[in-house]
């Protein structure tokens, strides 16, 4: 059975690091491309990262970039999701999801399955 199962998250002081993990099953992993959401309480998903499915190519929303990396392991089915520099606005539900490519990264309508989430809490 397909399955996307996101660990890694918890709390964290503003400044801190995470590493999230997207751990992959049920189907040919280096094939799909893989990214990253976020939604914060009262706010709209936010598409945060994406890589193609070789790792070739990385994309990451402005809101990121320079303070999250993301990478894979396609020997280990995983993606994942290094957070560096945290700001409390970085609070969030974490979620991986699949895609055929990282074209329309942010559109949550390019991918066709999703993991369950996990809790990033940025606060002193």
């Amino acid at each position: 059975q397909l399955q996307l199962v996101e660990s890694g998250g918890g709390l964290v002081q503003p400044g801190g690091s995470l590493r999230l993990s997207c751990a992959a099953s049920g189907f040919t992993f280096h094939s799909y491309a893989i990214g990253w959401f976020r939604q914060a309480p009262g706010k709209e998903r936010e598409g945060i990262s994406c890589i193609s499915s070789s790792g070739s190519s990385t994309h990451y929303a402005d809101s990121v970039k320079g303070r999250f990396t993301i990478s894979r392991d396609n020997a280990k089915n995983t993606v994942y999701l290094q957070m560096n520099s945290l700001k409390p606005e970085d609070t969030a539900v974490y979620t991986c999801a699949r895609a055929y490519y990282c074209s329309g990264y942010r559109s949550a309508g390019a991918y066709d399955y999703w993991g369950q989430g996990t809790q990033v809490t940025v606060s002193s």
